[in-house]
């Protein structure tokens, strides 16, 4: 699986190992390019896209969370594998929270794996204990 957070700047990315429990960062794509994600898609043999929807602590999307759909659906017409989105809630403080112990990989990198775990986890993988989405919360 790949994990991807999306920002207008960069798109931080994460891929998950064969058995689907582990993640790692990738290197960032510089400004995000839907024709990268899906070279990546190719190139590691990705079975699913998952993509960080930026919500509000109360739940509620603003501008950013469409511009991520948005990029969702321009990934999705160019690779043939399933491509979601997911609640990527205190992705970005659980990446400074990783920075500061030492990774050595970029911040957007470490939130995207951030939200790969969490997404693992929710489907029953193991992931990292640090789950920023709320209890239950499903794939979108």
């Amino acid at each position: 699986m790949l994990a991807l957070d999306y920002g207008t700047a960069r798109c931080g990315c994460a891929i998950s190992d064969p058995t689907g429990v582990l993640a790692r960062p990738l290197p960032v794509i510089e400004p995000p390019d839907a024709r990268v994600v899906a070279e990546l898609v190719a190139e590691h043999s990705v079975e699913l896209v998952v993509v960080g929807l930026p919500v509000g602590l109360s739940g509620t999307e603003g501008a950013q969370a469409g511009m991520a759909r948005r990029f969702r659906d321009e990934v999705a017409t160019l690779v043939e594998v399933p491509v979601e989105t997911y609640d990527e809630r205190l992705t970005t403080r659980l990446a400074q929270r990783t920075l500061r112990s030492g990774a050595a990989a970029a911040e957007d990198s470490i939130a995207a794996a951030h939200i790969l775990e969490s997404y693992l986890r929710a489907r029953g993988g193991s992931g990292s204990e640090d789950d920023p989405s709320p209890e239950g919360q499903a794939p979108q």
